[in-house]
């Protein structure tokens, strides 16, 4: 019994002797004057009146023993509201600094978890919670003093996502996706070996959580697959896909980022081929969508990804298309 007593929380156990305190003193002062308190009940009511104020004046001691009762509570009864609400305002401002700090584990589920924190993830979290503001997001990072974005949604855990436990403090076992990106502090081969090893980790407490990892070159990026990786973003080959083209095409980079800073809810998505489409032509799907502001450009076929395919294409079930949308 001492032992699950100290278990309890400080603000939990104060309420517990408080508790205890208004029982002794409501008993106490019926045994005293039972023709004032006439009910334990009575007794225990002033008792709460009188320790939380100065009393109501509906039941006042009339003997020399009572009154010092009361005047014992009085003061005890001041001292230990004082003393709660102390140890209460103290355990908020406690849970408060141990959320900021990355310190309290996350409890909710269906979250994305996102690892690391640099422009790459601040971006990625405005442009998210601007387009799903119910959604919730865990951050991980061990470079991080306190929770550097002010959102309800957004929780901070403090520490190495190669290590269970800290997987484990961000409920991993019940996220819906991972995202991992590259650490700016390492060189590029390095921060790629341990965002594969930060994926190993995931898997192996949540083995069908769907992961996007960030690799910087292209000879870990078969690494990175064969370590389970859903899906790969590989930064520097983006970096250089947008160069050769606007060397190529001068203005090109302009219009690639029309696509990167959109307020629009969407500009590039990828959408279920309507069941009347099945059976009909890419070129006839162009034509029936564009009617929408729909542009199809591409086609998702299992793993395969068809941009710009031949018009007379045939749609089959389970295709996707590639589309640009307003």
């Amino acid at each position: 019994m001492k032992y699950v007593y100290f278990r309890l929380p400080l603000v939990a156990r104060m309420l517990l002797i408080g508790g205890l305190m208004i029982v002794v003193f409501g008993w106490v002062i019926h045994v005293i004057e039972p023709n004032t308190y006439r009910s334990f009940f009575d007794g225990v009511w002033w008792a709460i009146v009188t320790a939380a104020t100065v009393g109501y004046g509906d039941f006042v001691p009339k003997t020399l023993t009572g009154k010092l009762v009361a005047i014992s509570l009085i003061l005890v009864g001041t001292s230990f509201l004082s003393a709660y609400f102390a140890a209460l305002s103290a355990s908020a401002v406690s849970k408060e600094n141990t959320l900021l700090e990355g310190e309290l584990p996350y409890t909710k589920e269906g979250h994305i978890v996102i690892v690391g924190w640099n422009e790459r993830t601040r971006e990625l979290l405005r442009q998210l919670t601007e387009r799903q503001p119910l959604a919730s997001f865990v951050i991980i990072d061990e470079t991080l003093t306190k929770l550097p974005i002010a959102n309800k949604n957004i929780h901070f855990i403090k520490g190495n996502p190669t290590y269970d436990s800290v997987l484990q403090k961000a409920n991993i076992a019940k996220a819906k996706m991972a995202v991992i990106t590259a650490d700016p502090h390492k060189h590029e081969t390095e921060a790629d070996m341990s965002s594969i090893l930060t994926l190993v980790a995931m898997k192996g407490l949540h083995p069908t959580l769907y992961t996007i990892v960030e690799i910087l070159t292209a000879q870990q990026a078969a690494n990175a697959k064969r370590a389970g990786a859903d899906e790969m973003i590989q930064t520097n080959a983006l970096a250089s896909f947008s160069f050769i083209h606007t060397i190529q095409s001068p203005g090109f980079s302009t219009m690639f980022e029309q696509f990167l800073h959109s307020s629009q809810e969407s500009y590039l998505q990828i959408i279920e081929v309507p069941d009347e489409m099945i059976g009909r032509t890419f070129r006839e799907s162009c034509q029936a969508f564009i009617e929408d502001r729909v542009l199809p450009i591409g086609i998702v076929r299992g793993e395969a990804s068809l941009l710009n395919p031949s018009p007379d294409i045939v749609l089959i079930p389970h295709d996707r298309l590639f589309v640009v949308k307003r």
